[in-house]
């Protein structure tokens, strides 16, 4: 075992004072995939600061009609909350996707954007991994690769993010709230988490001592309606091979608004774009969906083992777009 200092601060800015002082400190929350790395060797902090005891688990209104998420609230009190239920719907289920209740009772919405990837050789010290050790290499390029990217990724890495509630975060337009040494700042789900590129040991752009005190969603558009769904291995509690995380309005016979981001795909939750812009004045029909989400996946690069992956992700996005639209109540 190799030892590490704990501390358990008494105030965000204690935390974040602790996390800056001290280059390899790791915020602690509910410890559901940071200690597992600790045990495998993969993660190896000299100094544990302890932040699920600060006063971050509140979830509350925000003046706007919005959702205001502690940092440290538990996924299964954010899933089960009855704002998050009847407004975020895509958001609860795709909490209650992503982990069995015991692992839900501990997690935290903070620890769940942070959780690191679970591409086989990353959790493996005795391979090689650019993501663990840069500039090492990525055997899962023409090794084991069949669950990890086929959008994003580069030639130093095609990780995926393990995410669930991120991609229904993504979806959802929700923004992170950062306190760091430099102050606060926000930034919206979709740019928190980054591109592999050549840096791939950098899964975010969290800077230096700067901690996540809370998630923002904005009020629900008038009429939306939202789902989650999610492609695995078993029925049991697994990471996805491919999600889908959807929002929909429809407007005299049109799309009015539309938000679709993969999970499964990429390096971070992959915010389909392209696939939106083709959609917004569309009719609302299952050949409009697949012309859209195939404009998305273009973009595509599967490897030897996982092409499959491209097919599903295309399947899910319109079979959930299919979905709501019989859902969605036309303004």
């Amino acid at each position: 075992m190799k030892p590490f200092a704990y501390l358990r601060p008494a105030s965000v800015a204690e935390a974040v004072r602790a996390g800056a002082g001290h280059p390899g400190a790791r915020f602690l929350g509910g410890g559901t995939n940071l200690v597992d790395l600790m045990k495998l060797g993969v993660e190896s902090p000299g100094l544990l600061v302890d932040v699920s005891r600060l006063p971050l688990d509140r979830i509350t209104r925000t003046d706007d009609g919005g959702l205001r998420i502690g940092a440290t609230a538990r996924n299964s009190d954010l899933a089960a909350h009855p704002d998050v239920r009847g407004a975020y719907p895509a958001l609860s289920q795709a909490l209650l996707a992503g982990a069995s209740g015991q692992l839900r009772n501990t997690a935290t919405t903070g620890g769940n954007l942070l959780q690191r990837t679970r591409c086989p050789y990353f959790q493996d010290v005795s391979k090689p991994c650019n993501k663990r050790v840069p500039g090492s290499g990525c055997p899962a390029r023409e090794g084991a690769h069949r669950d990890l990217a086929v959008l994003g990724h580069s030639q130093d890495c095609v990780a995926t993010n393990p995410s669930d509630m991120a991609v229904a975060l993504a979806a959802l337009d929700a923004t992170v709230q950062l306190h760091g040494p430099e102050g606060e700042r926000t930034v919206p789900v979709t740019d928190f988490h980054r591109l592999p590129g050549d840096n791939p040991d950098q899964d975010t752009v969290i800077r230096p001592g700067e901690l996540i005190t809370e998630v923002v969603l904005p009020p629900p558009s008038d009429g939306a309606v939202s789902l989650y769904r999610k492609a695995r291995d078993r029925a049991s509690y697994a990471f996805a091979l491919v999600s889908v995380a959807a929002v929909l309005s429809v407007r005299d016979g049109r799309v009015d608004r539309v938000s679709l981001a993969f999970g499964g795909v990429a390096h971070r939750p992959w915010r389909a774009r392209v696939a939106e812009d083709l959609l917004r004045g569309a009719p609302p029909a299952e050949d409009a969906f697949a012309r859209a989400v195939d404009g998305e996946l273009e973009a595509a690069r599967p490897l030897r083992d996982n092409a499959f992956k491209v097919d599903l992700a295309r399947r899910m996005a319109v079979g959930a777009l299919v979905e709501l639209t019989s859902r969605a109540e036309p303004a």
